[in-house]
């Protein structure tokens, strides 16, 4: 006599929850087609910097928000610093553009916040993901 052995509703739906985030996640990736549309960079005073990205393709707003890192990660090498603490990020919609407003310090030493970057770290990061940089 062969008995059949009953599973739980509840792991079966948890199953189910389970891969359909798994499937959107797939999706999501695969759509991701980014179009970085340029960087503007705004010195404000001596180590405090204003960047100003705009993207199409992105899937919320930290996309843009990383694209406005890496733009501070370069520009904080180009000056010849080694880090860079994330002050504020401001992000927009219009239509299909997205635009990012951030503002940065860079300063030489790692500076106090728990915002901080290694600037070096964060471009090699970006160029790995394709995302531009200054």
């Amino acid at each position: 006599m062969m008995r059949l052995r009953l599973i739980p509703l509840c792991l079966v739906s948890a199953f189910a929850v389970l891969t359909a985030c798994a499937d959107q996640s797939t999706v999501a990736q695969a759509d991701f087609k980014p179009v970085y549309l340029g960087i503007e960079t705004l010195l404000l005073d001596g180590e405090l910097v204003n960047f100003r990205v705009a993207m199409t393709g992105a899937r919320d707003e930290e996309d843009v928000a990383t694209y406005a890192r890496c733009a501070a990660a370069q520009y904080t090498l180009i000056r010849g610093f080694g880090f860079v603490r994330h002050v504020r990020t401001n992000v927009a919609k219009t239509g299909g553009t997205w635009r990012g407003d951030a503002v940065y310090t860079v300063s030489a030493s790692l500076p106090k916040g728990l915002k901080t970057i290694d600037a070096e770290v964060t471009v090699r990061d970006c160029g790995a993901q394709g995302i531009p940089t200054v």
